[in-house]
C-alpha cells in the first residue's frame, strides 16, 4: 500500500547534509518527494511510496546522518497523491 508522510525534524538538523542524506536514503528505499531546510532550523519533508519504506525514512530521520542531533520528529500522515516522481532537494523557504 502507498501512503504519504509530511514530516517535521527539530534539534540539530541542519548544516549536516541531512538534505542530502534524506535524499540518499529516499532513493536507496524508492520514496519520492522532497526535503527542505526551514527558516526556523528544523527539516521539513514530505515522502511517498510503500509504507515499510516510506517507515523506513522516517526511522531514519529519528537519528539523521552523524553530527545531526534529533529531538523531535513530527510526522503529519496524509493523502497519497503520486505526484512526485523522484525525490529532490528544495532550496527555497
Amino acid at each position: 500500500m502507498k501512503i504519504r508522510a509530511h514530516v517535521f525534524v527539530s534539534g540539530r538538523v541542519q548544516g549536516i547534509f541531512f538534505r542530502t542524506e534524506t535524499r540518499h536514503e529516499a532513493k536507496k528505499h524508492g520514496v519520492n518527494g522532497w526535503v527542505r531546510n526551514l527558516r526556523d532550523g528544523k527539516v521539513e519533508a514530505v515522502f511517498e511510496g510503500e509504507e515499510e519504506a516510506v517507515k523506513e525514512l522516517i526511522e531514519f530521520c529519528r537519528g539523521g546522518p552523524s553530527g545531526a542531533r534529533v529531538t523531535h520528529v513530527d510526522v503529519k500522515w496524509e493523502s497519497y497523491t503520486g505526484e512526485f516522481k523522484d525525490f529532490q532537494i528544495r532550496y527555497s523557504f
